[in-house]
């Protein structure tokens, strides 16, 4: 049997991208190396634009249960001054449904995509290893090794969601540019502490180096850093993190009693020069590899492939295959920015000896938009504040027949959605509309009782919005153009 998708490695990636296409019905396998799920909490990290995803995908309150949002970060300087941050939001915000960061072990956002992706009835094949593929202008051909034994897998197309070291990125040719910094290390390990709160994400300067602890909600364990310059003992032991952590707190209270993940991190910093050859896909780590700085990296590959599963799952289905091409074209700009963003916040952390941690439109990756991109139309001036290519920003108070609702209520489940502002003819086989109306008397009708809707979109009595199912804004017209509405959905037209 020929297969839509073949997906290598089932991180955030990965399953995010799995997750994808198994609810569009669309035939894909998922295999990952390693013999079972990974441990560690790696990313602890979640962006307000990720925690949006998430809510399309249907887990995010799972998530938020096992995490913490606007943790506070307790910083104790060389001269014992502490100082408290991190508590800030975007404040109580109708456009932004999360307005904060989370914090949650990267094993917990795994766990959660592998329970929704079995919701639609697909599954991790465990232990599986990409041997080789091939490719041609009808297909990929690839064989994979399980318990010694090899298999062909035949696919339309294949994704390397197989991190750092990808082997499809390897073998597809594809140049990954950057450097790799080994004066620029860091200690991560999972550790029980004793003798320490779990109010507070504590951070300790000091002339030798940094040594944080974070509490990681729905466990008992905190995460351990402490950077590593040249010369320092690089040992993962627990006897040395505990004589690093004596040394730079200046606390002899504070026990680690064991560590259950360890990991020693190296700067590396590259991105690939495409992100797409032929048939065969980049995303995430594979495509894109920076400091945790900033907390970027799972969220960016996470974004990628909220990004491209929609886009592959109607090119199986009869779309554009230029539509495909938009992938490398939206999401490589967003990739080198988010490398310039990590770098720069890496290079304060170095200077400072300090991990500074930022929450505002950009490191919450809320301002994330594909502005100039082909699949991006509207005909607003270029002072507007909301253009086609942007993110499609939240609203609350619409009622329907149903009751309340936030417009990402009614987006959610990954499908077009057009706001029709004004009298305009609904299309004819269109996607879901929604007519904002006085008042709904039936379904596709919605109240926009406080003006919140149509302000936040600048709408006039005629305008017309499509949305993206990946949340990002396709068209806006205020002239109500039904005609660029029409051509706009033939560039993702798909069979049936």
């Amino acid at each position: 049997m020929t297969e839509q998708v073949l997906i290598a490695g089932a991180g955030p990636t990965g399953l995010t991208l799995a997750c994808e296409l198994a609810r569009r019905g669309v035939p894909f396998r998922l295999i990952e190396a390693a013999p079972g799920p990974q441990p560690g909490s790696r990313g602890k990290g979640i962006q307000p634009r990720t925690l949006e995803v998430f809510d399309d995908l249907g887990i995010v309150d799972r998530v938020i249960a096992n995490g913490r949002l606007a943790m506070p970060i307790r910083s104790t300087g060389p001269d014992g001054q502490v100082r408290v941050s991190g508590t800030d939001t975007l404040g109580d915000r109708p456009d932004i449904p999360y307005p904060a960061s989370l914090i949650t072990p990267e094993w917990r956002i795994e766990e959660a995509l592998r329970l929704r992706l079995a919701d639609f009835g697909g599954a991790v094949e465990f232990g599986t290893t990409l041997s080789r593929f091939e490719q041609s202008d009808d297909g990929v051909t690839a064989v994979v090794l399980k318990d010694g034994e090899a298999e062909t897998i035949t696919a339309q197309w294949l994704v390397g969601c197989d991190g750092g070291h990808s082997v499809v990125r390897k073998q597809a040719g594809i140049a990954f540019d950057g450097e790799t910094r080994d004066a620029v290390r860091m200690a991560i390990a999972d550790v029980a502490v004793d003798g320490l709160d779990r109010d507070a994400w504590h951070m300790w300067r000091h002339d030798e180096g940094l040594v944080t602890l974070c509490p990681l909600p729905s466990t008992d364990l905190f995460q351990y850093q402490a950077s590593i310059a040249p010369g320092q003992d690089p040992d993962l032991g627990l006897a040395n993190l505990q004589a690093i952590l004596e040394r730079r707190s200046g606390r002899t209270d504070i026990r680690l009693s064991s560590s259950e993940w360890t990991s020693l991190w190296r700067a590396n910093i590259r991105i690939v020069d495409r992100y797409r050859e032929g048939r065969v896909f980049l995303a995430g780590d594979a495509a894109h590899i920076h400091s945790p700085a900033g907390g970027q990296g799972m969220n960016t590959g996470i974004q990628d492939a909220h990004n491209l599963g929609w886009k592959l799952a109607a090119a199986s289905n009869g779309a554009s295959p230029a539509l495909l091409d938009t992938y490398d074209a939206e999401r490589r700009p967003i990739g080198a920015g988010v490398l310039a963003l990590s770098n720069a916040r890496l290079a304060q952390a170095v200077e400072t000896n300090s991990i500074a941690v930022r929450r505002d439109a950009t490191t919450m990756q809320l301002d994330i938009g594909y502005r100039g991109s082909v699949l991006a139309h509207d005909d607003r001036d270029e002072t507007a504040p909301l253009r086609a290519g942007d993110r499609a920003p939240d609203a609350t108070k619409l009622l329907t027949v149903d009751g309340e609702r936030r417009l990402f209520d009614l987006t959610r489940g990954g499908h077009f959605t057009v706001l029709n502002f004004g009298a305009v003819p609904a299309l004819e086989d269109g996607p879901q509309t929604f007519q904002v109306v006085g008042h709904p008397k039936g379904p596709g009708e919605i109240a926009d009782t406080d003006g919140q809707l149509a302000d936040t979109y600048g709408a006039t009595d005629r305008t017309l919005v499509l949305i993206r199912p990946d949340g990002y804004i396709a068209l806006i017209s205020d002239a109500g153009d039904v005609s660029a509405l029409t051509i706009s959905l033939a560039g993702f037209r798909t069979r049936g």
